[in-house]
């Protein structure tokens, strides 16, 4: 492994090391807001959250970004035997967390873990384990402490409202594999901090002004639908690449988006995406995305006139526990150097 992939490996451990599900996430900005810093930029922390760092350059000003808030959940109610049920915050799907191990972040009364189990989770006791739904309503969180009623978990200080986190379980194989929860989108905000590292180890300036814009609110719709500097002319969103049934990509090219669910990107974005990855030998795919929407349509819908482009590496089992691989994240990295140039 090169020093680039080392320190971007590193960066997505740290990243997904901080719970930061959308509307909880100034840690995982306050430890951008360091790493920039101590890489010798001058990044700004937006109104909603978000950090905004100038990479220099000049002419035809690009904002690359990528996002760091997560899928989770808040407490929805407290049940009359202590238990939680829970609302998702973003796409979470019940299904992807049943018996995953949590932590209740709540606002004044510490954290504490827990398990999100199906209601009367026992095999040996319930009979319809295996038909039954497997919905958020239909399921609990089981907190690690001695409660049975709805007061005794009130009495631990958790609330309606309080932020739900799931372990990420973040593992880097032998063979290049990168499984955790949240590579969407953290390992994106990963490369964008090795690139701009690079930038500063070698001494290059970019081939045009540059910004990055690491979002926190994509999860939920409106990641980059402010703090948009105002002279970008063009805005690539660095997000997670598909991997699944009818699509080109795999974990390891770097996946370049020519419509999604929102509808088509810039076509001349994506020719100068693709001709940049032809001509340097980049592997890549080109895939159309059934269900998905990006921080770029989001600038977009919110009247920012500017093209807008997708790639990422490719990540299997999105919004689930996922995974991908070091090629694609070096190869999304190259094509970020030599698309900026």
């Amino acid at each position: 492994m090169n020093q680039e992939m080392a320190y971007c490996i590193e960066r997505l451990k740290a990243l997904c090391a901080i719970d930061s599900p959308s509307g909880k996430t100034d840690e995982v900005a306050d430890y951008l807001m360091k790493e920039l810093a101590g890489l010798g930029y001058a990044p700004q922390k937006t109104r909603k959250g978000g950090v905004v760092v100038a990479l220099g350059g000049e002419g035809e000003p690009l904002l690359a970004m990528a996002h760091v808030d997560t899928l989770g959940a808040v407490v929805a109610s407290i049940k009359g035997n202590g238990r939680l049920t829970l609302s998702p915050v973003g796409g979470l799907q019940a299904e992807n967390c049943e018996a995953e191990n949590c932590v209740i972040r709540t606002r004044f009364d510490g954290n504490y873990t827990g398990t999100l189990q199906l209601n009367n989770a026992s095999v040996h006791v319930n009979g319809d384990y295996s038909s039954k739904s497997r919905k958020f309503e239909e399921m609990e969180v089981v907190i690690d402490e001695m409660v049975s009623s709805e007061e005794e978990t009130r009495k631990l200080g958790i609330e309606i409202g309080d932020f739900v986190c799931f372990d990420p379980r973040t593992v880097i194989t032998e063979s290049g594999y990168i499984k955790s929860r949240f590579l969407d989108d953290k390992l994106s905000a990963a490369i964008l901090l090795a690139y701009a590292k690079w930038l500063k180890d070698s001494g290059k300036t970019p081939g045009r002004k540059v910004y990055l814009h690491f979002t926190v609110y994509e999860e939920v719709g409106h990641g980059a639908a402010g703090s948009v500097p105002q002279d970008v002319v063009e805005v690539l969103s660095v997000d997670m690449g598909c991997v699944g049934d009818g699509l080109r990509c795999t974990e390891r090219e770097v996946s370049i988006c020519a419509k999604d669910s929102g509808g088509p990107y810039d076509d001349s974005v994506v020719t100068a995406l693709v001709k940049t990855a032809r001509d340097n030998g980049i592997g890549y795919a080109v895939d159309v995305y059934p269900h998905y929407g990006s921080d770029a349509e989001a600038a977009l819908r919110a009247g920012y006139d500017v093209r807008h482009g997708l790639i990422g590496a490719g990540v299997y089992a999105s919004h689930g526990y996922e995974r991908s691989h070091m090629d694609g994240a070096e190869n999304t990295l190259k094509l970020l150097k030599a698309y900026i140039g």
